[in-house]
């Protein structure tokens, strides 16, 4: 603790972080506490005959945040993979990523690094429809780059090593830079693929439409099951809820020791000005009882020198020799106003 009894900077520095991560914590705790609760609490609605007619009773013709699971189909000409045969899907992404090694000046190591040098993904409209035939009820799904947990299986990656001559391994480590290779890989949501929706459900005329839900609620489009997605954002309100306990705990100690260094720098400087009082209150009484002393001793003619003189026959003994001296004649006691007969010296011991 600094003088006053405030925190250093450190301190203070190290109670604000602490703080500061704690809230950030908790923000995202809640943010995925409130996921999970409007996950749990989103209906579920079958893909059968009776779907068109849930939608028509529903206010505005739409289930703000509805569950439903179907397989996938293409609404027009599928895409085809560009590597594999007899590939088809309805969401393809195309990524070329470039893997490189770089020095690092503070570590003195060399670190993997990788970065996207081009991504293309094309789309075409698709429908989930039931996983057994012959219903005749089919949910279109819009905007599907918008979901969330848009299961894209990878059909094809393969990894180009770069070929580097010995005049091109010496200007890498001038530079600091090792390029290691292009990676390319291809990912497709393929027809067929049993998917998981949640979203607002909403009867657009004859169509009846899966898309983002305007709440702010998130978006999904999940190759797991209901029960498995539920479980898996429930552990993550988990993790976050253990991380910000215990940074929360970590904060609350050191807020603790801060009082508490500051609680006992509070006593401490109670206690010493305690003493200080005691002190001055101690030498209030020593400087009374020795003025009282030198008063009661002290001539009552000049009030500042020591009594010496015993005044015979009266005996009072009242003042100096120098103020004997100065008393008219014929002598008399300041005291008693007898007259002196004769002065006995009078010796301090």
């Amino acid at each position: 603790m600094e003088g006053g009894g405030r925190p250093s900077a450190v301190q203070a520095a190290l109670l604000a972080a602490s703080t500061a991560i704690t809230a950030l914590l908790y923000s995202v705790y809640r943010q995925k506490a409130r996921v999970a609760r409007g996950l749990e609490g989103a209906r579920k609605v079958r893909l059968d005959g009776d779907l068109r007619a849930v939608l028509l009773e529903a206010p505005g013709r739409c289930v703000p945040y509805a569950v439903i699971e179907g397989v996938v189909r293409s609404v027009k000409e599928t895409l085809s993979s560009q590597f594999v045969e007899n590939c088809k899907g309805v969401v393809q992404r195309l990524t070329l990523q470039e893997h490189k090694m770089v020095w690092n000046r503070t570590t003195h190591l060399w670190n993997d690094c990788e970065k996207i040098i081009h991504q293309r993904t094309n789309t075409t409209p698709f429908d989930l429809v039931p996983a057994e035939d012959g219903a005749g009820v089919t949910v279109r799904v819009m905007k599907p780059l918008d979901a969330a947990e848009l299961s894209l299986e990878t059909v094809y990656e393969k990894f180009h090593p770069s070929v580097q001559s010995f005049t091109d391994v010496i200007g890498h480590y001038i530079s600091g830079e090792r390029p290691k290779g292009i990676q390319e890989t291809e990912q497709m949501l393929k027809v067929g693929t049993a998917l998981t929706g949640v979203g607002e459900l909403v009867l657009d005329n004859a169509t009846i439409k899966l898309q983002p839900p305007k709440q702010g609620m998130p978006y999904y489009l999940s190759a797991l099951d209901f029960e498995s997605l539920l479980q898996k954002q429930e552990s993550s309100v988990r993790f976050w809820k253990i991380l910000t306990v215990v940074f929360g705990f970590a904060t609350c100690t050191v807020l603790f020791f801060l009082l508490r260094k500051q609680y006992r720098h509070h006593r401490e400087r109670q206690h010493l000005r305690q003493m200080q009082e005691e002190f001055r209150q101690a030498q209030e009484r020593l400087m009374n009882t020795e003025g009282g002393e030198t008063l009661k001793n002290a001539c009552v003619v000049c009030l500042s020198s020591t009594k010496s003189c015993v005044f015979l026959e009266c005996g009072h003994v009242c003042s100096c020799h120098e103020c004997y001296q100065a008393l008219p004649e014929p002598k008399k006691c300041p005291i008693c106003r007898q007259g002196i007969t004769r002065v006995v010296p009078l010796y301090n011991s």
